[in-house]
């Protein structure tokens, strides 16, 4: 029991890879029992992720549960994990979606089933590797792994333009990658090493050294994270390989893209970006107006692209653009509601998100085409699909008592504590989420049967049900009762403020709003 409580976070990262390994020795013809081990390790992922919650208890340090070994000395390379409350949501958020994506593909895949679980595996290991790691070495290393078998679940397993959409996602984040470990090593090389030590790949380490370095270092720098992260959202303008990736990949990958793997990308902006934003000064609002005008265009830009797909894949995965906006938004105003905000709707996407694709994908393995035009009238012979597929979309779209609303409504909030213009903007994503998600259901439910083909289609059967009603319950309770999610990240939203932001503080302990405060601040100096 002492050997799991100090290594919790090694179960947890090797349990997948564990599972891999089992399935390698399973004759490829036993199709079931392919298809068995890979349920069973995708639950034993998520099981064994539990005591992070059970245990969770943190303390002075700002990591817990932290392993660290020696790995490679002669470079300062060290096995060193550990987690903060944000870290904490989102592996449970991958171990959780990542059992729930396997289940999904039970009847879907029939081809190479051996291949199949296995990379899912793989993939579950690298992502969770990417949230614990404590070295810039490590994590590089869990980020380009994880590279490899999204790169073949979409190649292999997917539609008709499946290996154009497969190169397309491979080139375009291993772009963003490289320039990421050019951003490493001059972290690396630029940092001062103590007397008789040598250099580390340390995260912590390296990060309070960036704070004493120059504005124009901390910006090359900034901008050569920000490139990989942006990509990895992704961000406007580099969001063109997502709708491909989506539409292309199998349900169960697009669960994992959507649910899991984009939230990568805005954990590096709070984890490596935030850290590296040069001093209060024109430096450091310039680059904040650029990534926030960008966020916004994406918010915008997004929901209106969506209105226009005949796809209903493709509709979502624009989405994606639309809602992760949000989440940038929020990460770059620099408040703890808005930092707060984007953490809890990063949890609320996996969510609502990983369920749209697995509606579609119910509706793929019936009629086996997407296009919305096929579909109309089906809450008549699916009524309870039809019930789920509506409480997901209120979900996604930010309705009251679902868990859309409250990290929007945080979001807005935090943006509007520093300009009411960036919220009025953002607003005006809410508004045409509502639109493309409503009229998408609207067109694919109501009405009359007008399709042949959909008369007699039948409801969602038990393994369905196990996989998309666990994400209403997660849907409803954060809606109604998000205290416990917040309570979280409260400590690291706080400590990542108070370092990036001090003024933000000050100006709430003097009561004056931020504006005034800087005007007083500016006055006695």
């Amino acid at each position: 029991m002492d050997f799991l409580a100090n290594h919790i976070l090694s179960v947890v990262l090797f349990t997948p890879l564990l599972g891999a390994l089992v399935l390698l020795f399973i004759p490829r013809e036993m199709e079931n029992a392919h298809k068995i081990a890979g349920n069973v390790f995708g639950a034993l992922g998520f099981l064994v992720s539990l005591p992070l919650l059970r245990w969770w208890n943190p303390g002075e340090k700002p990591f817990s549960f932290e392993e660290s070994a020696e790995w490679i000395p002669s470079i300062g390379a060290r096995y060193h994990l550990g987690i903060d409350g944000i870290s904490l949501l989102l592996v449970m958020l991958t171990t959780f979606l990542g059992m729930i994506a396997i289940l999904s593909s039970w009847s879907a895949i029939h081809q190479r089933t051996k291949e199949y679980y296995i990379l899912l595996l793989l993939l579950q290991s690298g992502m969770i590797g990417v949230f614990v790691s404590l070295d810039f070495f490590l994590f590089y290393v869990f980020w380009e792994v994880m590279l490899v078998p999204m790169y073949f679940l979409i190649g292999v397993w997917g539609s008709d333009r499946r290996l154009y959409a497969a190169i397309k996602f491979f080139l375009y984040t291993l772009a963003g990658s490289v320039v990421m470990l050019l951003a490493i090593l001059a972290l690396y090389f630029y940092a001062p090493v103590p007397a008789g030590g040598t250099r580390t790949f340390d995260v912590p380490t390296l990060l309070a050294a960036a704070q004493h370095f120059s504005d124009p270092l901390k910006v090359w720098l900034f901008w050569g994270f920000f490139f990989a992260f942006a990509i990895k959202v992704p961000m406007f303008p580099f969001h063109t390989w997502l709708p491909d990736a989506h539409t292309e990949a199998p349900t169960a990958g697009s669960v994992i893209l959507a649910g899991v793997l984009l939230k990568m990308g805005t954990y590096g902006f709070i984890r490596f970006s935030l850290p590296l934003l040069p001093g209060d000064g024109p430096l450091r609002s310039r680059i904040i107006h650029i990534v926030i005008v960008l966020s916004l265009i994406g918010i915008i830009y997004g929901a209106l692209v969506c209105l226009m797909q005949k796809d209903m894949k493709r509709l979502i995965a624009y989405s994606s653009v639309s809602h992760l906006g949000f989440c940038t938004l929020g990460i770059f105003a620099l408040t703890p509601n808005g930092l707060a905000g984007s953490v809890l709707q990063q949890i609320n996407h996996g969510i609502s998100t990983g369920a749209l694709f697995l509606i579609v994908g119910v509706l793929y393995e019936r009629r086996h085409t997407r296009m919305i035009s096929e579909f109309g009238g089906l809450a008549t012979p699916m009524p309870n699909f039809a019930a789920i597929y509506l409480i997901i979309s209120l979900s996604s779209l930010g309705m009251p008592l679902l868990n859309g609303f409250i990290g929007e409504f945080t979001i807005l909030q935090g943006a509007f504590q520093v300009s009411k213009a960036w919220a009025a903007w953002g607003s005006l994503g809410v508004v045409l989420g509502a639109a493309y998600l409503l009229w998408l259901y609207q067109r694919v439910m109501f009405g009359p049967v007008t399709q042949f083909a959909n008369e007699d289609l039948p409801d969602l059967n038990l393994r369905e049900y196990a996989t998309l009603v666990p994400l209403v319950i997660l849907a409803f309770w954060i809606g109604i009762y998000p205290k416990p999610f917040f309570a979280l990240i409260e400590k690291p939203v706080q400590k990542i403020v108070e370092q990036v932001n001090p003024n933000f503080y000050q100006a709430e302990h003097t009561k004056l709003p931020p504006a005034e405060f800087h005007a007083a601040a500016a006055e006695t100096k």
